[in-house]
């Protein structure tokens, strides 16, 4: 399965089935990424040697520059434009994955555990409904 979103158009030329609102969800969150990020905070949470503050909003930076490059990296076609506003999505999703998660946002005094649930929640609702122009 491809990482980029098919749309009804792609349907219309003969490239395969559109994906559903399901593999849209899917395909926007960059899993992989995520999955990295959860890796990386419990190798920080176990080190005593660094300050782990700093050490989060560090790799937070570096992992929301790693996702665009990662994303259009697995989304990758020949002969179509580049995926924006899937790349554009996943970076978002990203961004609202660590802050449901905690991250270097929990060092922030207007950071609650509710707000990220509640935004995880909701971004991941309205982006399935989201179709990518590029196809």
């Amino acid at each position: 399965m491809s990482r980029r979103i098919q749309t009804g158009r792609v349907q219309a030329l003969g490239a395969g089935p559109a994906d559903t609102y399901f593999d849209k969800v899917v395909k926007y969150i960059p899993a992989d990424i995520v999955g990295a990020w959860i890796a990386v905070t419990g190798l920080i949470a176990g080190a005593t040697e660094v300050p782990p503050a700093a050490l989060y909003w560090v790799v937070f930076a570096a992992a929301t520059v790693l996702t665009p490059i990662w994303t259009w990296r697995q989304t990758q076609e020949g002969g179509k434009p580049l995926a924006w506003t899937q790349i554009g999505i996943a970076t978002g999703a990203f961004v609202v994955w660590v802050f449901a998660l905690g991250g270097p946002f929990a060092s922030l005094d207007f950071y609650s555990p509710l707000y990220g649930s509640l935004l995880l929640i909701f971004y991941t609702l309205v982006v399935g409904l989201v179709n990518p122009p590029e196809g």
